[in-house]
C-alpha cells in the first residue's frame, strides 16, 4: 500500500512541475542604499548586486534568488562644532523569496512583485574621521527585510526596480534599519 500511494504522490509532483514554468537565469545591476540614524545626517551610496535567479509559476510565480551586494552608508554630523563623516561598505548574501504576478504574453509581460529577504554580512569596511569611537565597527552579520517592486521580460532579457526595506537594525549602537533602492537587468537560461 504505502508503495502504491508513494508512486502516485512522486506521479502528482511530477505532473505539477511539468505543468508550471520554470526558469533559470543570472542578474546583475546597481544599488543606492542608505542607513538611517538619529545622530546623523545619512546619504545615499551607489553598489552592486549579481547573482543567480529563479522563477516557477505561470501567472502567480514564486521566485527565489541568491546574489552577492555591495551596500552601506555615508554620514555626516556637524554636533557642537565638532565635525565627523563616515562611510561603511559592506560585502552581502542576499537571499529574497518573492512571490509575483505576471501580466501579458510570455515574451512581453510585465510584473509586480514582493517579499522577505535575508542579509549576511561577509566582509565590512569603515572609513571614519579620528573623533569616532568603536562603536561604528559594531555591525550586526544578519538582516531580515523585505522586498517590493515591479519588473518587465522582454523575451529572455528581464529587468527589475525595487525597494528594499530593513526590519531589523544594523547596529544596536547608533544605526537604525538600511534601505535602498536597486535596479536590475537579468538573462533567463531556460
Amino acid at each position: 500500500m504505502k508503495k502504491y500511494l508513494l508512486s502516485a504522490v512522486l506521479l502528482i509532483a511530477v505532473s505539477i512541475s511539468a505543468k508550471a514554468q520554470f526558469s533559470l537565469g543570472v542578474k546583475g545591476g546597481v544599488n543606492f542604499s542608505k542607513i538611517g540614524s538619529d545622530n546623523f545626517n545619512d546619504k545615499n551610496l551607489t553598489g552592486y548586486q549579481a547573482g543567480l535567479f529563479a522563477r516557477v509559476g505561470n501567472g502567480v510565480y514564486l521566485q527565489p534568488e541568491l546574489y552577492l551586494s555591495g551596500t552601506g552608508g555615508k554620514f555626516e554630523s556637524n554636533d557642537n562644532n565638532t565635525a565627523f563623516s563616515g562611510k561603511v561598505r559592506f560585502t552581502n548574501l542576499n537571499v529574497p523569496l518573492l512571490v509575483g504576478k505576471s501580466f501579458g504574453q510570455k515574451d512581453l509581460n510585465f510584473r509586480i512583485m514582493a517579499g522577505p529577504i535575508y542579509t549576511y554580512t561577509l566582509d565590512q569596511s569603515t572609513s571614519v574621521s579620528n573623533n569616532v569611537g568603536n562603536a561604528f565597527n559594531n555591525f550586526n552579520k544578519s538582516n531580515i527585510g523585505f522586498q517590493a517592486g515591479a519588473g518587465v521580460d522582454i523575451g529572455s532579457i528581464t529587468a527589475d526596480l525595487r525597494y528594499e526595506g530593513g526590519l531589523t537594525k544594523v547596529s544596536d549602537s547608533f544605526a537604525k534599519r538600511q534601505n535602498l533602492w536597486a535596479l536590475s537587468v537579468g538573462f533567463k537560461i531556460f
